[in-house]
């Protein structure tokens, strides 16, 4: 089999030319334009390291703050940027007071990192983690609103839900689930790290005490760039890990949660300071970001239908819970002789995707429910012949020998 021919999109990255680029959603990838925006950024803060974090950044990081709060529909004193989603959800668990007895509700699908944060808190505080089993495959998102909300008591304290779940890429019912658990009290944290960009988000109108997505991901932002949105009501008793002089700066009518937020240390800025250039070209390049998730989102369906058509899969769930990234459920015996051949990374699936057939897309194993996964992204540097390419060699590989 001959490699794809790239589209003409591709020359507007820095990806490999001979690679099949299927896993967007890991790592996400950056397009040139942005970076030599960045460059520009580092640039001016080198001329005079002084005179730009000290007059420079502040309004840069205004200017991205007040940009990115049109596009999340939010108040822009209500955002903090971060490192990436997990660095928020940390900020979260570690600064909430929990007592004995207190739950903290989290799906079976979560993101393992996230779920180790939430284990060493609930140890901390000797706290109850109860585990909300999502079924895959799974026929509707009804079910996902009858997992979680049957699992809520009198002493359920915080529930984290995701936009798009990272093992089993299901776009969650998070608009329905974040009213409904916060009208009983529950305080909901939303793991957007598949959220700005792949799903449409109101932060306001959707009410969550806590939102937390990356922008490296789905807005194609420098890696290190992500936000935390916490509702104003509860500002007063979020803090950032790291204790600068935000704490005790002159607040100048602002808040002091944008001040801890806003200078944790000497770091390099300047990923958050192109947020406006990079919105502005996302609108000029997609038309608008709607109709880029719209774009990907059509793509990312024609690849998953066509793998399953072609390895005589099962969908695992309706094409409406489908963003820009799937996940399919494998057969065993590719490539392996062993019941699970990948419950340590790397699986040979991958590597061997990855070596003989140069697709790079992740193959793993998730343990409820158990099975071997492969997760496929679509992004604008993708094309309908890629999938195609990848769907030919799962098939040849099932069926040698």
């Amino acid at each position: 089999m001959r490699l794809p021919i790239k589209n003409k999109n591709h020359t507007n990255w820095n990806l490999r030319d001979d690679l099949v680029f299927l896993n967007h959603g890991s790592f996400g990838a950056t397009p040139l334009v942005i970076l030599d925006e960045q460059r520009k950024w580092q640039n001016l803060m080198e001329e005079d390291p002084v005179s730009f974090f000290e007059d420079i950044l502040p309004g840069a990081m205004l200017n991205s703050r007040k940009a990115l709060a049109k596009v999340l529909s939010c108040n822009f004193d209500d955002l903090a940027f971060v490192e990436n989603a997990t660095t928020g959800v940390n900020i979260i668990l570690r600064s909430l007071k929990f007592s004995p007895g207190d739950e903290i509700l989290v799906p079976n699908h979560a993101y393992q990192a996230c779920r180790n944060a939430i284990d060493f808190v609930a140890n901390r505080y000797s706290v109850k983690v109860v585990t909300c089993k999502i079924p895959f495959p799974i026929h509707s998102s009804d079910e996902i609103i009858e997992s979680i909300m049957s699992c809520v008591t009198e002493k359920t304290r915080l529930a984290m839900i995701d936009t798009v779940t990272s093992p089993t890429g299901l776009r969650m019912p998070f608009e329905k689930l974040v009213p409904l658990l916060e009208s009983k009290g529950v305080n909901v944290l939303l793991d957007a790290a598949h959220g700005v960009g792949i799903v449409p988000l109101n932060l306001d109108f959707l009410g969550a005490s806590f939102t937390t997505s990356n922008c490296h991901k789905w807005l194609l932002s420098p890696k290190g760039v992500a936000f935390l949105h916490v509702r104003k009501d509860l500002q007063k008793s979020i803090n950032p890990l790291v204790i600068s002089h935000g704490m005790t700066s002159n607040l100048q009518g602002s808040s002091r949660f944008r001040h801890e937020f806003d200078w944790t240390g000497t770091r390099d800025y300047s990923g958050v300071c192109v947020l406006p250039f990079l919105l502005d070209y996302l609108n000029k390049i997609g038309g608008s970001l709607e109709n880029i998730m719209n774009t990907n989102q059509k793509l990312t369906i024609y690849g998953r239908n066509l793998i399953c058509q072609k390895l005589k899969l099962e969908k695992p769930c309706p094409d409406e819970m489908i963003t820009s990234i799937a996940t399919l459920k494998l057969p065993l015996k590719i490539l392996s002789d062993t019941e699970f051949p990948n419950k340590q990374d790397p699986d040979p699936l991958h590597t061997h995707l990855l070596k003989k057939y140069n697709i790079q897309v992740p193959v793993w194993y998730w343990p409820e429910p158990e099975g071997r996964y492969i997760r496929i992204s679509a992004q604008m540097y993708n094309n309908e012949k890629e999938y195609e390419y990848l769907a030919d060699s799962l098939f040849e590989l099932l069926n040698k020998g």
